[in-house]
């Protein structure tokens, strides 16, 4: 067999970084549950046309196929998922009848994606959503409160402090509208393209796909170059003198975003109306979420309101989600060598065997603090307890217990400091911060 090699795009995980990423998972998942979301999980499957719902192209989609023959059937029609949102829309609606609305779920589940790899991308990876729907109306006051359970979720993680960039697609609609710009999608879509090709190029794509004179173009750039940390982007946009309903709705909506973030957690949103998310079914808020000293690799946390993506002939779900990239966060993190653990099991204390013939003594002792929460292994092997002590100092495992004979009771050492007290597995606790890895 030849030596394997990874698979681009594939992350693996070594266990210290992998217990990172449990932990950071586990974080998120309190946060959503403490805001009263319910967990799911939805198939990985999903019909292509079900999948293409977003405008993506099916060169993104990894296709499945059987390995065997068995003629021409459906299975080219299904493919990975490349997110959660298509399939949380598909479930509500095939649901809809057992949910109580309005419906907040989580959903913590790897996702598939044919992109090309690169620092932060990747072709497997891992999400956090949530979601919040509703039957035929989804009041504005769930768009201001994505942002708070984002900003608690990473907030309280050991990362670099984030930034949730805010739009919404009403008032860039309703500016283009206002302007007398027929096609205002084509205008958004272009708007989504500045930080990738710049305001000359960008103005030269509004004239060619959404028709704008040259005043179009660069009232629609000037819109775009706004961006403040508090309400005032509103008078911003009055000072370029375009009236719309449509506008004056969204700008509203974005206020409030803008104001609830304040209130709540000083500095965690800004108002930044060049953010347009270039998928098509955004129809209110939308958010991108940006690592500070990071900003270069774009959001780790992306998403916004939807009121058409769960539709089916008169049935209507509109919705407002939200989703952090979590292999994408701790890819960037661990390429950066930004994040560690402080030791690479989970063990809290090690067993030492006096002699082969004493195994089962140390197992029953290690059984009795594993009943009490305490993670416990056996030594491998009877060697001599400098040994054994040098197996726990590699991996990080701060407490050796020594089984007493002859009269003589146990004893626990703490490696680190060399304090050794006499104890019994049913009565003795470490030290609270020794209990669990630690994720700095």
């Amino acid at each position: 067999m030849s030596k394997p090699t990874p698979i681009s795009g594939f992350p693996e995980w070594l266990p210290p970084q992998r217990m990172i990423e449990q932990y950071v998972v586990e974080r998120i998942r309190s946060t959503f549950e403490l805001y009263g979301f319910a967990p799911l999980e939805t198939r990985a499957v999903e019909p292509l046309d079900q999948l293409l719902r977003k405008g993506e192209t099916s060169k993104e989609i990894y296709v499945l196929r059987r390995l065997q023959e068995e003629g021409p059937g459906g299975d080219d029609a299904l493919g990975l998922h490349f997110d959660l949102t298509v399939p949380f829309a598909r479930f509500v609606l095939e649901n809809a009848g057992k949910l109580k609305f309005p419906f907040r779920r989580y959903q913590i589940q790897k996702v598939w994606r044919g992109e090309r790899p690169q620092e932060g991308r990747y072709r497997e990876f891992l999400q956090a959503d949530i979601d919040i729907v509703d039957r035929d109306t989804l009041p504005a006051h769930y768009e201001a409160e994505l942002p708070l359970i984002i900003g608690d979720a990473l907030g309280g993680l050991p990362i670099p402090p984030i930034r949730i960039q805010v739009n919404n697609r009403k008032v860039c609609e309703g500016f283009y509208r206002g302007l007398g710009l027929t096609d205002p999608e084509a205008a958004l879509r272009a708007i989504d393209k500045l930080d990738k090709i710049g305001p000359d190029k960008v103005a030269a794509l509004l004239a060619e796909t959404a028709g704008a004179s040259d005043a179009q173009a660069k009232a629609c750039l000037a819109l775009a170059e706004i961006r403040t940390d508090d309400a005032s982007f509103a008078d911003a946009v009055r000072t370029l003198g375009v009236s719309d309903p449509l506008l004056d709705e969204g700008l509203a909506e974005l206020v409030e975003v803008v104001e609830t973030a304040a209130e709540h957690a000083p500095g965690l949103c800004v108002a930044d109306l060049r953010i347009a998310r270039g998928l098509d079914y955004y129809t209110g808020t939308v958010y991108e979420t940006q690592m500070q000293g990071y900003e270069r690799f774009g959001s780790i946390c992306s998403g916004g309101r939807y009121d058409n993506l769960a539709t089916a002939g008169t049935d209507r779900f509109p919705g407002v989600g939200i989703s952090i990239g979590v292999t994408r966060l701790l890819g960037l993190l661990f390429g950066a060598g930004e994040l560690s653990v402080s030791r690479s099991v989970p063990t809290c204390v090690l067993i030492a065997l006096p002699a082969e013939e004493r195994r089962r003594d140390a197992g029953r002792i290690a059984e009795a603090l594993r009943r009490r929460g305490i993670p416990t292994e056996v030594s491998p092997s009877a060697a001599k307890y400098g040994k054994q002590i040098r197996y726990a100092e590699r991996r990080g495992i701060p407490y050796v217990w020594f089984p007493g004979g002859d009269g003589t009771p146990d004893s626990v050492k703490d490696i680190r400091s060399g304090d050794q007290v006499d104890a019994t597995a049913d009565a003795w606790t470490p030290a609270a911060e020794d209990l669990r890895p630690v994720v700095n």
